[in-house]
């Protein structure tokens, strides 16, 4: 039934919310967290809630298109980028949005990408089996016009393979995966990393 699937979904984001809470990467009223659902819907958190506090309320419908699917649900400026991830990657199943400290200053000081090599962490990513190798992850300038933005993650998109993840400059990762539980693997390795790579630039030489 379609509320069964929606009511699995929406636990399923309360709970990840409450994780990335713990974590504090979703501080204030920052992030935002979806679970694809059948015939072309999204299950995503309404705009302006805190995520390590949802309930059944702070989590609504809307279409491929970012349209909320009842009258009178508000969903986040940043849907659609949510929804350009679903329709670019049939494979997707979770995003996962946050802000933590490590993905906000590493994005503020990075170029077109941040380079994460040598780590275990990278087995999270697909297709490397090893920490010999290394993944170079997007960074985006912010826009506030979003379709804007999510034109320019499309291009990269056509450039070329790129990882389940991306950073916009001076806000936040997202990360993706076929279903929540590969999504939250995914953004936990990615943080680590990043907070790694932030104390080695601290320490220094």
């Amino acid at each position: 039934m379609p509320e069964d699937e929606f009511a699995r979904a929406a636990a399923a984001i309360a709970a990840a919310g409450r994780r990335l809470d713990r974590f504090g990467w979703v501080p204030a009223t920052a992030g935002n967290i979806s679970v694809r659902l059948a015939g072309d819907r999204v299950a995503i958190t309404r705009s302006g809630g805190h995520k390590g506090f949802l309930g059944p309320e702070g989590v609504i419908q809307v279409g491929l298109d970012g349209a909320a699917r009842r009258a009178g649900d508000r969903p986040s400026a940043e849907t659609g980028l949510h929804c350009g991830i679903y329709r670019r990657h049939p494979g997707a199943g979770a995003v996962l949005h946050g802000h933590s400290v490590p993905a906000t200053v590493l994005s503020r000081l990075a170029g077109e990408t941040i380079t994460l090599a040598g780590y275990e962490l990278l087995k999270a990513f697909p297709g490397l089996p090893t920490h010999e190798a290394a993944v170079a992850l997007p960074v985006f300038d912010n826009d506030q016009d979003i379709g804007r933005l999510q034109a320019r993650i499309e291009a990269r998109w056509e450039a070329g393979p790129a990882p389940p993840g991306y950073l916009l400059r001076g806000h936040g990762i997202y990360v993706w995966g076929a279903d929540m539980p590969q999504a939250l693997l995914r953004l936990e390795a990615v943080e680590f990393m990043l907070r790694c790579e932030l104390e080695a630039r601290r320490l220094g030489p």
